[in-house]
């Protein structure tokens, strides 16, 4: 960026990029009416595609096939549930709460509850002493080294590739999100009752018209593929070689969000399937800018595209990257750390 970054004297001053980041956080009406007509009507008749399929006998791997598409706008209907935690997708916050709820039900995901850790998970990224909130385990090569065996064990096991993105969809949007998470207030429990009983009206709905079985066959692994591709965006967005990671004293936010948040350049249908989340470091400069002004934003204020874009090529090495090295200051494979004795932490 041209606004030195490492030699900001003082924190509260902001640089002039961001300042004039903050004209694109207006919400535009029609283009967030547009966004849910083309999200949710394809979705929908992708929905009664598939059950005309089942029912006509047509094969089942063609269901499935088709499913792979209905999974890619259901990442677009969790990119408007996003918007709307924000509240950026609509200028009234009733429509986004409104919105928001409704769009949580068909992602699984309880509105006020999610809103609270990723709202959270904005305040807190990059930042070494605030860790777990709304964000992906990360430990340091030192803490790690210095863990009995089966913390270890249980960090391998979170941090694999297979697991992450073939187990997480299920444990995280079927079963975690149920429940509320520590720290939850009085509506984040009712969003996620009310979610619960919506998943629950659309089973029973589903089972009277479709069949039970239909219903099933159609939504297991639609929501599987599309939350397995929502997992990896969120892991790239800040899982990659140099990211960013300070303890608190040496923490900046402005530089947590530009170098720890990834420009994923996506081809263009991908970056359209979702919602524009690639421009990443300009989601978490100014969060209540909305999807659909995202790229505008990146293409009128050059500073931004001073960011090293990240290519669908190179984010694959991110699989491999698990801990963070804050002497090197970049994210290190389990291989690159393998006979390096236990050694004390760097806070110790």
């Amino acid at each position: 960026m041209s606004d030195d970054l490492s030699t900001r004297k003082d924190p509260a001053a902001k640089p002039e990029w961001l300042q004039a980041a903050a004209r694109y956080e207006r919400p535009v009406l029609r283009k967030a009416l547009w966004q849910m007509a083309n999200t949710l009507v394809p979705y929908f008749a992708l929905w009664t595609l598939m059950v005309a399929m089942i029912h006509r006998g047509v094969s089942y791997g063609l269901t499935l096939a088709v499913s792979v598409v209905a999974a890619g706008f259901l990442v677009r209907v969790f990119i408007l549930f996003h918007d709307c935690c924000h509240g950026s997708l609509f200028a009234s916050q009733r429509a986004n709460t409104i919105v928001g709820t409704l769009t949580g039900i068909l992602v699984f995901t309880p509105f006020e509850e999610w809103r609270r850790l990723h709202l959270a998970h904005h305040r807190t990224v990059g930042n070494l002493d605030r860790r777990g909130m709304g964000d992906i385990w990360t430990m340091t090569v030192e803490e790690y080294l210095a863990s009995p065996r089966l913390r270890r064990l249980a960090y391998r096991i979170v941090r694999n590739p297979a697991l992450m993105l073939g187990v997480g969809p299920a444990v995280n949007f079927l079963i975690a999100n149920r429940f509320t998470a520590k720290g939850a207030k009085g509506k984040d429990r009712r969003s996620v009752i009310l979610t619960d009983l919506g998943f629950v009206a659309i089973l029973l709905v589903a089972s009277a018209t479709m069949g039970f079985f239909t219903y099933m066959l159609i939504q297991v692994p639609v929501i599987l593929i599309g939350g397995a591709m929502g997992i990896w965006l969120f892991y790239v967005q800040h899982q990659f070689a140099q990211t960013y990671w300070a303890h608190n004293q040496d923490w900046d936010p402005i530089k947590a969000s530009v170098m720890g948040s990834s420009y994923y350049r996506l081809p263009k249908i991908l970056q359209w399937f979702s919602g524009n989340i690639g421009l990443h470091h300009v989601h978490h400069i100014r969060p209540r800018i909305p999807n659909y002004l995202l790229q505008r934003c990146y293409d009128e204020i050059p500073d931004l595209q001073a960011v090293r874009p990240l290519t669908l090529t190179r984010s694959m090495r991110s699989l491999w990257l698990h801990l963070w090295d804050e002497r090197e200051e970049r994210l290190v494979s389990f291989w690159s750390i393998r006979k390096l004795p236990r050694r004390p932490t760097l806070s110790s």
